[in-house]
């Protein structure tokens, strides 16, 4: 097979992959989030097996205990965050009138009181809040409706944990399988590209998740003490949404800082809600992330958040689900196609040794 053949197939290969996802895109989530647990599973049913348990019994064990952990979190978290989340939602507009009546002297005092445009900009402002109001209002409603929709897919609870533990029962044949499909000429090559996404994908994965579901019990706990309204919901929803670089911290900063100035009179009430978002950006950027995450994974932020945009953009949640996957993979692909080019007399005009600086670059 030529290099304009290879070139080719794989570009079929992943239209076909395109066309598969769009075609049963409203069936795939289970399918999804049953891959995602056996891949992350894996591990642990690896080390039973090693201690002497038959797979049979370690998958059992193993997915039987953690839907049993995730089942008992959504039945501790999920009704009081709902609760919060529908008073949220409820009390919007009057939150937002709240914020307008103490943000109003403020801007005007800086506006000049005799600007013959002083009426047209009090109109202004009011007209912005109101519509933020509106667009809030609006999606509140989108999400809860799509909280109901989630909450009534029998399907994802039934499908999910029957297809984590039969792909976490066949992982390893299904390895095996895969492997022997490789090229023989190529297959050393392959399996190294491999085992470099993996590494890139679970190092990203399991460590943002860590990173995430810390940074939102520290917010949680941190708005909550502070006494500032809904203080759980949006400390848990920013960490949750710190996967996304830099747009989940801002949202649940943005929205923290509405509530205290709506419901706080004192300066420092205000003051220290500024204090806990930047204490937590602090702990996450010189310690959570720098141990938990590293800059092993080679995924850039402005690449994952790329990736978070355009797989939403296509596929919508789906396409969220696999757009760090597919990010990965595109990403060491990236880099073992310019280390060829960097290794290659196109590159050294002549010379095939690359130096170990050349590479580093990506």
């Amino acid at each position: 097979m030529t290099t304009r053949q290879r070139i080719f197939s794989w570009i079929g290969a992943f239209a076909v992959f395109v066309g598969f996802v769009m075609l049963f895109e409203s069936i795939l989530l289970p399918f999804l989030v049953g891959l995602a647990v056996a891949y992350f599973l894996d591990p642990i049913c690896d080390r039973l097996e090693s201690a002497g348990c038959s797979r049979a019994l370690a998958t059992s064990s193993v997915t039987a205990g953690f839907f049993l952990v995730v089942a008992l979190a959504f039945a501790l978290i999920v009704p009081v965050l709902y609760k919060q989340a529908v008073e949220f939602a409820a009390d919007m507009p009057l939150l937002i009138e709240r914020i307008e009546a103490k943000v109003r002297p403020f801007i005007e005092g800086v506006v000049d009181q005799k600007a013959s445009n002083e009426e047209s900009f009090k109109n202004m402002l009011r007209e912005s809040l109101g519509d933020i109001a509106k667009f809030l209002g609006r999606l509140g409603s989108q999400m809860a409706s799509g909280i109901g929709a989630i909450a009534n897919m029998v399907a994802l609870l039934i499908v999910t944990p029957v297809v984590a533990f039969y792909l976490l029962r066949d992982w390893d044949k299904l390895v095996s399988a895969i492997d022997g499909w490789l090229p023989s000429e190529h297959a050393p090559t392959i399996r190294e590209q491999f085992r470099l996404i993996d590494k890139t994908l679970a190092g990203f994965v399991r460590g943002q998740f860590s990173v995430c579901l810390l940074l939102g019990v520290f917010y949680a706990i941190g708005l909550t003490a502070l006494g500032l309204p809904f203080g759980a919901v949006v400390g848990l929803v920013t960490g949750i949404l710190s996967f996304i670089p830099y747009v989940g911290m801002l949202a649940g900063f943005g929205v923290g800082l509405g509530l205290a100035i709506a419901n706080f009179n004192d300066p420092l009430d205000i003051g220290l809600v500024i204090v806990v978002f930047v204490v937590g950006q602090v702990i996450e950027g010189n310690f959570l992330t720098p141990k938990l995450v590293g800059d092993r994974v080679n995924l850039h932020a402005a690449w994952i958040l790329f990736a978070l945009m355009g797989g939403g953009a296509l596929f919508g949640f789906v396409g969220i689900l696999l757009a760090v996957p597919v990010a990965a993979v595109i990403g060491v692909l990236v880099r073992f196609a310019l280390g060829q080019y960097l290794a290659s007399p196109l590159y050294k005009g002549g010379s095939t040794e690359a130096t170990p600086d050349d590479r580093d670059i990506v």
